[in-house]
């Protein structure tokens, strides 16, 4: 917000050169006209007065939009009660400082807010809306300074003289301006509702039209203490949603890791409507052996409960997924979290999982939209993932899908935000969000630009999340993968390769502590799982070695007596790696283990 400290008076408020209502991006409005001297027959009988006072409440407060109910307001009285109207907000109120009277020095911080004006005042010096009007030396506390603002008084000069204009408006070039404009009545009173002073409204009367009087300034007030409840309550909406946003993105990754082999960019675009917050979410993790984990989820509703229900269920979703959990399996233990959420809440997700070995993607679906899988130029096909149930409807199994992707193609996983209408079928928009991606460049696809050309566009009503992924080949060969034989040569052959691998590295100064781990993590296999599988050694911000097997059983760290012959080699690998784990596979199992790199 503007910090600046002088307010913007009606003297400087015709519309912009043109006669018409400006609202805060500039735009004109509709006009209001007038033929001088011929005004509307009940602009000024008791019981014009009470009809045009009692429509005000249709008329004012038909959003939830502060900007939008000042003008709503500026355009109600123009020109059925004045010839000029102008609306201000304390800049203070608006950054969140409730005070009840405005008691500061000088000329208050006022951001204007709306303004709307009869055509024969577009010569009056305006400033535009949105803009605070910042102090400078040549302008002076005006009266709406000394009463509207630091007493919450009205002020009316009924018929202004010469001596009146320099005593309304801030310089001496807007009161040449309004005295030229043919300005002659004034009344200016503030906005206050429940004991917050908001800000102000000013209207005049140009020539023409007779002056403001008793009565009038009777009925101001009271169409000021209707519109303050309505912008006050567009302001406490406002506070609202900025305190979900705020909740929304804390609860959010605040930056994406380094994943090895997968460029990924992440995004979330909240909407424009006030009503549009709440649970969309994502998620991207780092796995052992250099595969990457994405989630999208979408929480239905809006809101406070909505943001809270996202943050517990990404909470589950990372725990889950950093355990290397497989994707199917992810989404059931999420469909018990969410049934046990108290507010009932169900939601959509989608999980991913990247191998940068095969190059590979293994996803499923809890009633989430279909990724897009953009494979070349001209090439862009939604991937046919088994959809299950939401999460929260008790539906499950779900079904994994495992395809494998050529190198540079993309695949971008949304929120329905990206695409929602009020009028278009889902198929439709779907097809659009496939041209959309087709027509962008790789690097601007890759930058997300699919918010903007995406069909729901800029103007989306609902948040939307984006994630978009390109698989790249891991730098100098940083992962290798080993098929390793089954019978008593493995740990031999397995020594051999990893050290053969650091060497090539140049990080043999691991390789005894590397020899030891992967001796025993192939001799577990040997004894438990079957035999080894693969060995795969990776090379990032940390070595990761890992073995695969075909057991169902998870190792775990025993209690080994003095007299005991095994048990002892966890232990090892617990006290000489950073950290180790283990997970199921649909075939078995992998066991891993991670060394931080000598400095």
């Amino acid at each position: 917000m503007n910090g600046g400290s002088r307010k913007r008076r009606l003297a400087g408020r015709g519309s912009a050169g043109s006669g018409a209502s400006t609202d805060r991006s500039g735009r004109a409005s509709p006009r209001f006209r007038r033929s001088r001297g011929h005004l509307p027959p009940d602009r000024f009988t008791t019981r014009g007065q009470l009809a045009w006072l009692n429509s005000a409440t249709s008329r004012i407060g038909t959003t939830l939009d502060l900007e939008r109910t000042a003008r709503e307001l500026a355009e109600f009285t123009v020109p059925r009660f004045a010839d000029g109207a102008a609306v201000d907000i304390l800049e203070s109120v608006l950054r969140g400082d409730e005070g009840a009277r405005w008691t500061g020095s000088g000329i208050p911080a006022l951001r204007a807010t709306a303004l709307c004006a009869i055509e024969e005042l577009s010569s009056l010096e305006p400033t535009p809306v949105g803009e605070t009007f910042v102090h400078a030396e040549k302008q002076h506390e005006t009266l709406l300074h000394r009463y509207c603002l630091r007493q919450g008084k009205p002020v009316l000069l009924s018929r202004m003289r010469d001596h009146d204009f320099a005593r309304v408006a801030p310089t001496a070039s807007a009161a040449a301006k309004m005295r030229a404009a043919g300005v002659h009545s004034y009344l200016a009173v503030p906005l206050i509702a429940r004991g917050l002073l908001l800000g102000s409204a000013d209207f005049v009367r140009a020539a023409g039209t007779p002056p403001f009087s008793s009565t009038d300034l009777a009925l101001a007030e009271q169409l000021a203490s209707k519109a303050a409840v309505f912008i006050d309550n567009a302001r406490l909406y406002g506070r609202e949603r900025e305190h979900v946003v705020s909740l929304q993105r804390s609860l959010l990754p605040r930056a994406t890791p380094l994943t090895p082999g997968l460029k990924v960019h992440a995004e979330y675009a909240p909407a424009t409507a006030h009503h549009g917050v709440g649970g969309d979410w994502y998620d991207v993790m780092t796995l052992p052996g250099g595969r990457t984990a994405l989630v999208v989820g979408d929480v239905m509703g809006h809101g406070l409960p909505a943001a809270a229900t996202m943050g517990r269920l990404r909470t589950v979703a990372r725990t889950l997924m950093t355990l290397d959990m497989a994707p199917e399996r992810v989404l059931a233990r999420l469909d018990l979290a969410t049934r046990d959420l108290e507010d009932e809440q169900v939601a959509t997700c989608l999980c991913a999982v990247y191998d940068p070995a095969d190059s590979t993607y293994t996803l499923a679906s809890a009633g989430h939209l279909p990724p897009l899988l953009v494979d070349g130029p001209g090439s862009a096909d939604f991937l046919e993932v088994p959809i299950g149930a939401p999460l929260g409807a008790g539906v499950i199994p779900y079904d994994p899908l495992r395809l494998r992707v050529p190198d540079g193609s993309h695949l971008v996983m949304y929120t329905d935000g990206l695409i929602k209408s009020r009028t278009e079928a889902l198929d439709t928009q779907l097809e659009r969000l496939r041209t959309a991606a087709l027509g962008l460049a790789p690097g601007a696809l890759e930058a997300g630009g699919l918010l903007e050309r995406a069909p729901a566009g800029a103007a989306r009503f609902d948040e939307a999340v984006l994630l978009v992924t390109e698989g790249a080949p891991s730098p100098s060969g940083d992962l290798r993968v080993w098929e390793l034989p089954k019978d008593g040569r493995a740990a031999s052959v397995a020594r051999g390769l990893v050290t053969g691998q650091l060497a090539t590295w140049g990080l043999a100064e691991l390789a005894d502590v590397c020899e030891l781990v992967v001796s025993e993590l192939v001799g577990n296999a040997l004894r438990y799982g079957n035999g080894p599988g693969e060995l795969r050694l990776m090379r990032g911000e940390r070595l990761i070695v890992e073995v695969s097997d075909t057991g169902p059983d998870l190792p775990q760290i025993q209690h080994a007596e003095l007299s005991d012959e095994g048990g002892r080699g966890l232990q090892l690998i617990n006290m000489l790696c950073r950290r180790w784990g283990s997970c199921r596979t649909v075939t078995g199992k992998v066991v891993w283990a991670e060394q931080n790199l000598l400095s």
